[in-house]
């Protein structure tokens, strides 16, 4: 089935349960997850809402056990909710069925992650097209997209060698060319400069605030890095599992 394909089969799927919201990529009410632990019951995430705008570069900044990576794995479709909900393009994810998810979260959510998560037996354009593959995407289509973005992202001339042969700063611009492969909404980044000497991580912060103002791709960005929170177009500080403060930058 082809992505444009599986694209018609979930809107078609879930047309009632779209909410008005055009203008937002994502729409999180009332989310919450609590873990039952050996040490009890664990609040991770205390009855969060927000919304983000389409094209905007969003920060999610906190102390250690905040609630940031939960609210990433949990808008990433990687973890359910205990309660609550989340609209990605005005589209209810949790209430679809596990393969509906799986199908949204590959054609909808890029992911950047901090230790990039390339497979390093393979080459740099391989990893690139791979979730372009797997949703359905022709080898002609992927092949061109994938070189198309590698070019734009200044690192085409890599394409044929394997990731663990290029510096940080480059492994990281692939980890941005992969999470671009199918066109998402949103794009999830995991401390994507924790990694990297600051020269590099700045040079990576700008390819990411470019790909937002630029190109209007929605960002969300885990970071411990107050300075990169503060260029963001907005912060959103969490603490004990609930927002203390949402500001504009």
């Amino acid at each position: 089935m082809g992505n444009m394909t599986k694209e018609l089969v979930v809107e078609k799927e879930t047309q009632n349960k779209i909410v008005n919201n055009s203008s937002f990529a994502l729409k999180v009410e009332n989310l919450s997850k609590i873990y039952d632990s050996a040490a009890g019951r664990v609040v991770a995430l205390d009855k969060v809402s927000f919304a983000i705008k389409k094209g905007e570069f969003v920060s999610v900044v906190g102390p250690s056990g905040s609630g940031k990576s939960t609210v990433l794995n949990l808008v990433g479709a990687l973890d359910r909710p205990t309660s609550g909900k989340i609209y990605i393009d005005g589209i209810d994810i949790f209430s679809l069925n596990d393969s509906k998810i799986a199908t949204m979260r590959n054609s909808r959510i890029g992911f950047i992650f901090q230790s990039f998560n390339l497979i390093n037996r393979t080459t740099v354009q391989k990893n690139v097209k791979l979730p372009g593959i797997i949703a359905g995407m022709s080898s002609d289509d992927a092949n061109s997209r994938s070189i198309k973005i590698l070019e734009a992202l200044g690192i085409a001339d890599k394409k044929n060698q394997k990731p663990v042969n290029l510096s940080g700063g480059q492994q990281q611009r692939v980890a941005i060319a992969r999470s671009l492969i199918n066109n998402p909404s949103i794009i999830l980044a995991d401390e994507p400069t924790g990694n990297l000497d600051t020269k590099t991580g700045d040079d990576v912060f700008d390819m990411l605030k470019m790909l937002s103002h630029k190109f209007k791709r929605t960002i969300i960005m885990v970071t411990h890095n107050p300075e990169l929170a503060e260029s963001t177009d907005r912060s959103i500080l969490l603490r004990d599992g609930r927002i203390e403060k949402d500001v504009i930058n």
